[in-house]
């Protein structure tokens, strides 16, 4: 299986980056810089806005691991962008969601970004990562898979090998407690990429 990673020099990029390479799936790193990668692994050096559909309409999967944590509202641009150059293609697109859009009540009418409790510093990037969310399920044509993280994602957290796999509602552990590393994410997301259970949903993974 053909893999492409945007952003894969990133925290949660590199992690799926080495779980993909470890299943012995075929994988491209798409970053800005390409020195950034030192492993060996082939890379197209391009910025997200700059790729086309000739640049990914070989690969099976297109994992977007995106980080902009500048202007927030380049998750919703660049969403939109992999959405025009996908449409009525094969590759399938993955997008490393965030946890601020998942509902916490049974009627999912109120999202986790909009709880008092929710840090005010977080809401612009939550917001428009749920945009990009929207985006995908107005997308038509699209073979797309939204991951979201539990609400505590850990960059440095350990492998356990474990995970929970989750719907659209925020679910906490015995303790409260709502954490996955993002070693465990990026395990969840290659059985994704490999087993495709959820096309063109979104749905949650956490310890």
């Amino acid at each position: 299986m053909k893999v492409a990673i945007l952003g894969a020099n990133g925290k949660a990029g590199s992690e799926i980056l080495k779980v993909a390479k470890k299943r012995g799936l075929d994988v491209t790193a798409i970053v800005r810089d390409a020195a950034k990668i030192t492993d060996g692994t082939p890379v197209i050096e391009r910025d997200v806005y700059a790729l086309t559909t000739e640049d990914v309409k070989d690969f099976d999967v297109l994992v977007s691991a995106l980080g902009f944590w500048g202007d927030v509202s380049e998750f919703t641009g660049s969403t939109q962008h992999l959405i025009d150059i996908l449409t009525n293609q094969k590759t399938r697109l993955f997008i490393v969601g965030g946890a601020g859009s998942l509902f916490v009540n049974p009627e999912h009418t109120v999202r986790l970004s909009e709880t008092p409790d929710f840090p005010e510093a977080f809401k612009p990037l939550a917001t428009a990562m749920g945009k990009g969310l929207d985006l995908l399920e107005a997308s038509k044509g699209l073979n797309w898979t939204y991951i979201s993280p539990a609400a505590e994602f850990d960059a440095e957290g350990p492998i356990t090998g474990k995970y929970v796999i989750a719907g659209e509602e925020l679910e906490v552990d015995k303790d409260g407690k709502s954490y996955i590393s993002y070693a465990d994410y990026a395990i969840a997301m290659v059985d994704e990429i490999e087993k495709n259970t959820h096309p063109n949903q979104r749905f949650s993974v956490h310890q």
